[in-house]
């Protein structure tokens, strides 16, 4: 594997447990000083096999392959998705759990592929170029936008096999080229039953103390000649280039432990205007948003056991990040993560104003950055409702999508948008038939005419065109849904080939409705467009003037490539005179079981329990099995699956949610308040073992 050592940053002082730090970072750091009883050439080897290797990301979680024929582990609600879709009322897995005891019994984990790095590279040079000949902010995200999309085509095309992508580290200054391998075809192996991979529900989600089993195993497998393909019976497991080693005998209190993952997004290098656009207008738009939708499905499947199961997992989403989102509120209001932002930039400012040269480099830059958010918050209402229109209905979302793709088919290949390239095309169409089996009629008119009543209530000056003309929202609403054509699944096949003078004569109102729509989104997309260009202008220059006034560069945001993490095991104090233990046990499961379905703890394991039948999973200090871990590490959404070792690198959790007070760790982090939660292996394998007897697996993952 050809990998490419990065020379974004110089050597950091940092406190140790924090940072979400690139590859690039990690042989800077002085681990034995740390705790790690490995080297850095162990977790990352540019020119050899390591840690990094082992890792890898499905359907945007992160995941582990933890023996030679592509055996995963990943967390329970990360294959949420695909277990429903798997699921009938007859054979139900999401309640019932999931084993396959042969490799043929293994069924397809739709929707889900697996993503591993091949290669990277620093690219902001050519994403960059050219972009000194404009001062027009739109033509300048129009340059970089181009350049990406050349480079992507590029590597696409010297590589068969591969995707690639362009991360941006920091906005208008730093940019890396990722080189990934996809496997197509994974598997679901073993799935806990719903009662164990996600004990507690929403009731304990974003809590500590947790007692949530939220593990399950795929497979990755391949073609016969080693390269990835569809589904077929005649592929075989993955071979990956490394696995995990997992050890069985967890951890203690106050022990080393790290992760390598692929963290989603991070916005700590965003202004004071950022985060208060953030806490005033977009999160609580959000945030109130689900949890309606949440009640509508809730109330629509009480009943009904099929229609409860076609809607679990969109409950199961919205209902994860209403509460990361009110989790988020709430530190922003309680916490002087804004006033700490405004004190450093009044700081930072001083210093610019100190210097006339530096005053006339940077000095408008702070006040052009606000500037742009005073204007972002003129139309922040139209911009809420645009950007969620769309995807309130799934036939709206289909119909929109059947535009995009007969529009993009007409382009070359090389210059489409990335969804509507020939090679995502199988992907695409099978999305549209997974959307239509979680397809509700009644609540995709009701979430549909909902936002549709809100964007008809804005001012004049936000008003939505399409929206406003509607003389009786209901009456179309109701209309749309009875004469449209996007419930038949024969049709979208027809549609997704047909040019776009042929679709616009199907005249199907809820098309026709997304085509008005998309000229209204496309001109607020002009409008963004400019103002990401001029943010993106004054944030590079924003970066390079703090890095001279702090004499340091800076690790990059979370933006989903692979980063590695360190903590310790470790409770914490999240209130007055309230301290939590980082440890959490079988006892206490039954502890919190009850009739109720969200701590309907099964019988075998009740039964177990009490006769204690713990085997060589329990820690002999607690005299019980281990449950779930607590550390300080700095973790975001993304690292949901991560692998959690140990200082010799040996996988001992993996990783799946944070405290409540740690969902402001995507705008700042701090060892108070800052905690992730992890399953304990033991507690995986416990299961595996005395609940699943599945001792298959121990044996291929190399417990005897």
């Amino acid at each position: 594997m050809k990998k490419y050592f990065l020379l974004w940053f110089i050597p950091l002082v940092l406190f140790a447990e924090e940072g979400m730090y690139p590859l690039s970072e990690i042989h800077k750091l002085n681990l034995k000083s740390k705790g790690f009883k490995i080297t850095a050439n162990a977790i990352y080897n540019p020119n050899g096999i390591s840690l990094v290797d082992a890792s890898v990301n499905v359907g945007g979680c992160s995941a582990s392959f933890i023996s030679e024929e592509g055996l995963i582990i990943t967390n329970h609600h990360c294959v949420f998705g695909a277990v429903q879709q798997a699921s009938t009322v007859q054979n139900d897995y999401i309640t019932n759990g999931f084993i396959a005891r042969k490799r043929e019994q293994e069924i397809p984990a739709k929707g889900l592929t697996a993503r591993i790095i091949d290669s990277y590279r620093d690219v902001s040079k050519e994403v960059l170029s050219g972009i000194s000949d404009t001062t027009d902010p739109v033509e300048r995200t129009k340059i970089i936008e181009k350049n990406t999309k050349v480079l992507v085509a590029d590597a696409e095309k010297k590589q068969s096999g591969v995707t690639a992508s362009v991360a941006e580290m920091f906005a208008g200054k730093t940019y890396v080229l990722f080189i990934n391998k996809v496997i197509k075809d994974i598997r679901l192996v073993y799935v806990p039953p719903r009662s164990v991979g996600e004990f507690g529900g929403e009731s304990d989600n974003w809590v500590w103390p947790r007692h949530t089993g939220d593990f399950s195993f795929l497979r990755a497998y391949v073609s016969a000649d080693g390269s990835p393909a569809e589904y077929s019976s005649a592929n075989v497991p993955f071979k990956p280039k490394n696995h995990f080693k997992v050890n069985p005998n967890g951890v203690e209190e106050n022990d080393l432990v790290f992760i390598l993952g692929y963290p989603g997004r991070t916005f700590r290098h965003q202004t004071s205007y950022y985060l208060e656009y953030e806490r005033d207008i977009r999160l609580p738009f959000i945030q109130k948003r689900n949890a309606w939708m949440m009640a509508q499905m809730e109330v629509a499947g009480k009943n009904d056991p099929e229609i409860a199961l076609a809607l679990t997992a969109r409950i199961k989403s919205l209902a994860n990040v209403e509460k990361n989102y009110r989790g988020k509120l709430k530190g922003m209001n309680n916490l002087p993560i804004i006033q700490n932002k405004q004190k450093e930039e009044e700081a930072l400012q001083q210093y610019i104003n100190a210097d006339p040269e530096r005053k006339q480099k940077y000095g408008d830059v702070l006040l052009g950055i606000k500037s742009v958010y005073d204007e972002i918050r003129t139309d922040a209402q139209r911009g809420n409702i645009l950007s969620n229109i769309i995807g309130s209905s799934t036939l709206l979302t289909i119909g929109n999508s059947l535009l995009k793709l007969v529009d993009e088919r007409q382009k070359p290949d090389s210059t489409r948008q990335s969804a509507y390239m020939e090679k995502n095309l199988s992907a695409l169409k099978q999305n549209y038939l997974s959307s239509l089996r979680s397809f509700n009629r009644t609540i995709d008119q009701l979430f549909l005419q909902e936002i549709l009543n809100e964007g008809a209530t804005l001012p004049n000056n936000q008003r939505i065109e399409p929206v406003a003309s509607l003389k009786n929202i209901r009456q179309f609403v109701d209309s749309a849904f009875t004469m449209t054509q996007l419930t038949d699944t024969a049709f979208i096949a027809k549609a997704c080939v047909m040019t776009p003078e042929q679709l616009k004569q199907v005249n199907d109102p809820l098309i026709e409705f997304a085509r008005t729509m998309s000229l209204e989104i496309e001109f607020q997309n002009t409008i963004n467009r400019k103002r990401n260009g001029e943010l993106n202008r004054l944030s590079a220059k924003l970066v390079t003037v703090k890095e001279v006034w702090k004499k340091s560069d800076f690790i990059p945001d979370a933006n989903s490539t692979l980063r590695m993490t360190f903590g310790r095991i470790r409770g914490y104090s999240p209130s007055d005179a309230t301290y939590f233990s980082p440890i959490t046990t079988l006892n206490g499961v039954i502890e919190k079981s009850s009739e109720e379905p969200e701590y309907n703890t099964p019988k075998k394991i009740r039964d177990m329990v009490k006769k204690k039948e713990y085997g060589r999973y329990k820690n002999k200090k607690l005299n019980d099995v281990p449950v779930n871990i607590l550390y300080d590490m700095d973790t975001t959404g993304g690292n949901s699956g991560s692998p959690v070792l140990n200082a010799n690198g040996e996988l001992i959790g993996v990783n799946f949610d944070r405290a409540f007070e740690a969902t402001i760790n995507d705008y700042a982090w701090n060892e108070s308040y800052s905690r992730s939660i992890a399953v304990d292996i033991r507690y995986v394998l416990w299961n595996v073992e005395k609940v699943g007897e599945a001792d298959f697996l121990l044996k291929e993952i190399g417990i005897k």
